[in-house]
């Protein structure tokens, strides 16, 4: 899984940082996590394709979905004959439909509308599942947290072959699917050969939020969670009057929830020479790693178990 920032400023662009989006490449599927204004220029400078099926929108602010005529257009250009799925949070479908005619055209490829709530599983695939999760800002808004199924247990080949005799081949694949084989007279569990299921990967994003009980609960464990972070300490009071996070309060979500890597975004331009101060106050809160996300970062998102391997 791949994660490319295509956006990472507040509430205004910089020279340095375009408002939201984040591209997903999760095992080939194409995944966009909202659409501010020149996300189809990043997504070309960046090399991430337009190739996505699925946008989800975290709230109605203008640095969040100002890109989507533009990217619709592009695609109109390009002859996409796709349909592509907008979700979006309960009650914005209006709002959303005078977005996309705002240039007073209707793309020539179905666009869906899907409003989604907290708790909702708004795409669900046979290996993952992507669901809403409910966070706190000035208007209609959710966060969304990729979640993969728990993969096979790990296939001890040498227990198969020197305690079982068991040579490779089909019995093998068998086992590893979950069922019994029989060999040299004796009945083969597959719990004595393959061990517990493992852990699939768990992405996070908040878009704009106060630190939130729910987040935590949807990022228990995460292995990268992308978080608000727009001011540090000494503009607490702002961030909470404007439903923002600072730095701390971000890391304060991540160590509570048991994340891996705390991403810190959606950057004040009052930081815009530089954004040190963030990543220290994040720093003394959280123990695991914090990365302040840059325009065209681009992130792996590795297994829990990868250093096994």
């Amino acid at each position: 899984m791949r994660v490319t920032f295509l956006g990472t400023s507040g509430a205004v662009p910089t020279t340095q940082r375009n408002t939201s989006s984040i591209f997903c490449n999760r095992d080939g599927d194409y995944l966009l996590f909202d659409c501010g204004e020149g996300t189809q220029r990043q997504m070309m400078r960046y090399g991430t394709g337009f190739a996505i099926d699925h946008l989800f929108v975290t709230h109605l602010h203008g640095d969040h979905v100002l890109g989507i005529p533009g990217l619709l257009q592009t695609w109109d250009f390009n002859e996409r004959d796709r349909p592509i799925a907008i979700h979006a949070p309960a009650g914005t479908r209006g709002n959303i439909k005078q977005l996309i005619q705002a240039n007073g055209t209707t793309p020539s490829f179905p666009v869906r509308i899907n409003e989604v709530s907290a708790g909702d599983v708004v795409l669900d695939r046979p290996e993952y599942e992507v669901r809403a999760i409910e966070t706190a800002h000035r208007c209609a808004s959710v966060g969304y947290v990729l979640d993969e199924d728990d993969r096979k247990g790990k296939f001890d080949r040498e227990k198969a072959e020197e305690e079982f005799g068991i040579p490779p081949g089909p019995k093998y694949s068998k086992l590893h699917r979950g069922e019994a084989v029989e060999h040299e007279g004796k009945t083969i569990q597959p719990e004595a050969v393959v061990g517990p299921p493992r852990p699939g990967r768990r992405f996070v994003y908040t878009g704009d939020t106060l630190p939130k009980e729910s987040v935590i609960d949807a990022s228990e464990g995460a292995d990268l969670l992308v978080h608000d972070a727009t001011f540090a300490e000494d503009r607490k009071e702002r961030a909470k009057a404007t439903a923002h996070s600072t730095a701390r309060e971000a890391a304060d979500v991540a160590r509570q929830a048991g994340a891996s890597t705390l991403a810190l975004t959606h950057i004040s331009t009052r930081y815009a020479a530089s954004a040190d101060q963030l990543v220290e106050e994040a720093r003394d809160a959280f123990d695991g790693e914090v990365v302040l996300a840059e325009d065209g970062m681009e992130r792996r998102v590795e297994f829990p178990d990868a250093d096994e391997y």
